[in-house]
């Protein structure tokens, strides 16, 4: 049940929002903070206290970590809708995911794999939770957009300052001192919500009638949460095991897909509009999954990075597209309310795959430019100027129209449905990032910027709309 709207507060959102803007600060902290030094650790030579992969096994893994986080948001939605209730499913989410980091804070073998797959495990009940309960509050498709957009934008304060607090420490302390800062922000964050979980009211409260949750629900769990370990070991060592796995994320969005169109009573056209914005939204979170790999690794090489006589940590640089986001989240609030039915979600998910696309046609010219030596970071500037653009115009719309298309008590497994969509599109771009070990990164990043405007342009011709 929809709880009344209370008197609205601070950006015209109700009193609650702040609560679940608080633990999703803290949870982007330690997402946007690893995320900006995991591969540089991948890469880093074992005397370095690295794992010393190659770049395309590294590469790999990165993109296999991401795409679990997205794929285990499907089953953490459902523990959500039909368990645990989004609200506590955030909270012991949030605690997974500070375990996870603690661990990744031990400078013991296998630490990585457990630590990653904590960390998934815990995302995986956060994610669809969180955004499910905004969309539960507006059902207008405007007002969901413009919360959802102004959520980006709240939510980036923390993803700006996390890169430059683990790079600096990752720099000058050690990996693991890194880590453990990401497993304090989110340790503080589950704190803080526990505190305000009160203020939400009915939104997100357990549902009715509930599952119960047995023995077998137990057993069920511990063993889903060590296949997600073994996925994520594999994800260094066995390239081919984790081709199969591949497959298996390529297919399952699309059955997951026909079993809610066959249980939820939504309209299939309303279906099969939002099955294309969630293929648009992979398309491009495969392209953006890569800033935090190869791009990183060419900030790290290939990038002039000295500034009044220091050198800037390669990690630094993920804070420039929650920096751009910051800026340009009330924009895009404003326009998509300005703009009102005149803008369809179609067409501004085709806004965001031709942003994408410019973003790495400018990386293959920079990365011809780097052949002669490092260059200016501007390019990695402009490049991710453009990914973040991309970003707002398509990362809260799909979001949006998930939470909107699905009928009450399926939004947490709408919501994951989409970022299932987007665990596709990052295991198979990690797959193709192998191709950089036999490919010249010019030709690398043409191919993928020439595919994403093509995507941008045929999309753009689409018609039809998600209900909400």
């Amino acid at each position: 049940m929809t709880a009344t709207a209370p008197p609205r507060t601070v950006l015209g959102q109700p009193h609650w929002f702040r609560v679940l803007f608080v633990v999703d600060v803290w949870e982007r902290f330690s997402f946007y903070g690893m995320l900006a030094i995991l591969y540089l650790y991948l890469v880093a030579p074992v005397a370095e206290g690295g794992l010393g992969l190659r770049a395309g096994a590294a590469a790999t893994g990165f993109g296999t970590y991401l795409a679990l986080n997205f794929l285990a948001a499907l089953p953490g939605g459902w523990v959500a809708d039909r368990v645990l209730g989004r609200r506590r499913a955030v909270l012991v989410g949030g605690a997974v995911i500070a375990c996870g980091h603690g661990v990744l804070a031990l400078p013991v073998g296998g630490a990585t794999a457990v630590g990653l797959g904590l960390v998934i495990v815990g995302t995986g009940l956060v994610k669809p939770s969180i955004a499910a309960m905004i969309g539960e509050h507006h059902r207008s498709r405007e007002r969901r957009e413009a919360a959802m957009s102004v959520f980006y934008m709240s939510v980036q304060i923390s993803a700006l300052i996390a890169p430059l607090v683990t790079g600096l420490l990752a720099d000058r302390v050690g990996w693991h001192a890194a880590f453990g800062a990401a497993a304090l922000g989110m340790a503080v964050g589950v704190v803080l919500y526990a505190r305000g979980m009160h203020r939400l009211g009915d939104i997100g409260a357990p549902p009715s009638p509930r599952v119960a949750f047995t023995r077998q629900h137990v057993v069920l769990a511990v063993a889903s949460a060590a296949a997600v370990v073994l996925l994520v070991a594999a994800g260094f060592a066995a390239p081919v095991l984790l081709a199969v796995v591949g497959v298996v994320v390529l297919v399952l969005p699309f059955v997951c897909l026909r079993r809610l169109r066959r249980h939820s009573g939504v309209d299939p056209a309303a279906l099969r509009a939002l099955a294309v914005l969630m293929t648009a939204a992979a398309l491009f979170w495969g392209l953006f999954a890569q800033g935090g790999a190869l791009l990183s690794l060419f900030a790290k090489e290939s990038t002039d990075r000295s500034v009044l006589g220091h050198v800037v940590p390669a990690g630094w640089f993920q804070s420039l597209p929650p920096l751009f986001l910051l800026v340009g989240a009330p924009v895009a609030a404003w326009l998509w309310l300005r703009l009102g039915g005149r803008a369809n979600p179609a067409g501004k998910a085709s806004a965001g795959l031709l942003l994408a696309g410019a973003g790495f046609l400018v990386m293959a010219s920079a990365s011809l430019a780097a052949s002669d030596g490092p260059v200016t970071p501007w390019w990695l500037v402009a490049v991710y100027l453009l990914l973040a653009c991309g970003e707002l115009a398509i990362g809260p719309i799909v979001l949006s129209a998930a939470a909107g298309t699905a009928p009450p008590g399926y939004e947490g497994r709408f919501v994951g449905l989409s970022w299932l969509f987007v665990a596709t599109g990052v295991v198979v771009a990690a797959q193709l990032a192998r191709l950089v070990e036999v490919v010249p990164g010019t030709v690398y990043f043409l191919g993928f910027g020439v595919l994403a405007v093509l995507a941008g342009v045929l999309l753009a011709l689409v018609r039809g709309r998600p209900r909400g």
